[in-house]
């Protein structure tokens, strides 16, 4: 150690020297800083006083729910969750007269023969005929018919019936597949009109009329043939040949379509269905699909033979018919 002080002696006094002139010279500056602009460390610490208000506003906005609740900006509907404002009345059935759209009153001269409901309230579709047209046309939720807006194309449970409901101003109406209900005449209660009319009047207009069933003929159980010149007409009153049958889609992917309140006398009791049928197909058409379906409808004026599977008491039934 001491050879090696001896040898470097020099350049370790010069180290030393170094250090000590840094050392002296940032202590000095800080020194002469200190003297020159020394301040005070209490003012320092202390807030201006427009920053002090600022502060205590602030503390009072985060400890108060009132800016959060007056703009309740999770619920939209509901709106301002603080009092002191008058609220808008909300808009209900009462103003059109009616307790609930399902129990509106029947549409006047129009005809429902097709309800294909969809997930989405925009696409659903329905066949419908004024009293003016020859046949039905298919509308979609905001079209016109006549001097009414369709407003909604869906299931009325309480008529248990697909339906269709149209508006005009105020007023809100609906018509269910397959027919409507007429209004009782002038001076006759609802029930007098029911009475008076009485279940032969309503067999009387489903059943099917001998014109056109003199022009189906029965070969067996599951074969008919039917003359082509009747076609256009089943097709152009087929909501009055059809009045008392109540179709409702089933669920599923080649659910099909269920069919009540056929009769041996109307229409489709003439071609081999019977209550409770479920229709699966027409011509390899799957009708639980709606755009299928259409697509089958459409085909009925032109094809020359109808090939119905249908599923009767858990098995399967095929009835052919020929157009001639």
């Amino acid at each position: 150690m001491d050879k090696w002080l001896k040898r470097y002696f020099v350049g370790v006094i010069l180290g030393l020297l170094a250090v000590a002139a840094y050392l002296q010279a940032v202590g000095g500056s800080a020194l002469i800083g200190s003297w020159l602009f020394g301040v005070d460390a209490a003012q320092l610490s202390a807030l201006p006083p427009r920053a002090a208000k600022a502060s205590a506003r602030a503390d009072a906005r985060l400890a108060s729910a009132d800016p959060i609740l007056a703009r309740n900006a999770f619920d939209s509907v509901t709106g301002p969750l603080l009092g002191g404002g008058e609220e808008e009345p909300e808009p209900n059935d009462a103003a059109r007269g009616i307790s609930s759209p399902l129990e509106a009153p029947a549409c006047d001269g129009i005809l429902v023969s097709i309800v294909s409901e969809s997930p989405d309230p925009l696409w659903s579709m329905a066949a419908i005929r004024e009293a003016n047209d020859p046949v039905p046309a298919m509308r979609r939720v905001g079209e016109q018919v006549g001097d009414r807006t369709i407003a909604y194309i869906g299931q009325n449970p309480l008529k248990k019936s697909p339906a269709v409901w149209l508006e005009a101003g105020a007023s809100l109406c609906q018509v269910t597949l397959f027919g409507h209900e007429a209004n009782p005449t002038a001076g006759e209660s609802p029930s007098e009109g029911r009475s008076s009319r009485g279940r032969g009047a309503r067999l009387s207009r489903d059943t099917l009329p001998k014109e056109i069933a003199d022009k189906i003929r029965k070969v067996s159980a599951t074969e008919f043939e039917v003359d082509r010149s009747v076609v256009d007409r089943v097709l152009a009153e087929q909501s009055v040949l059809m009045g008392s049958v109540r179709i409702a889609p089933m669920g599923g992917k080649g659910a099909g379509i269920r069919m009540n309140g056929i009769r041996p006398d109307t229409l489709l009791g003439t071609l081999g269905f019977k209550d409770g049928d479920r229709l699966e197909s027409i011509n390899g058409f799957d009708l639980s699909s709606p755009e299928v379906a259409l697509q089958a409808y459409a085909r009925l004026r032109t094809a020359d033979n109808l090939k119905l599977q249908l599923e009767r008491g858990g098995g399967p039934v095929t009835i052919d018919i020929r157009i001639k």
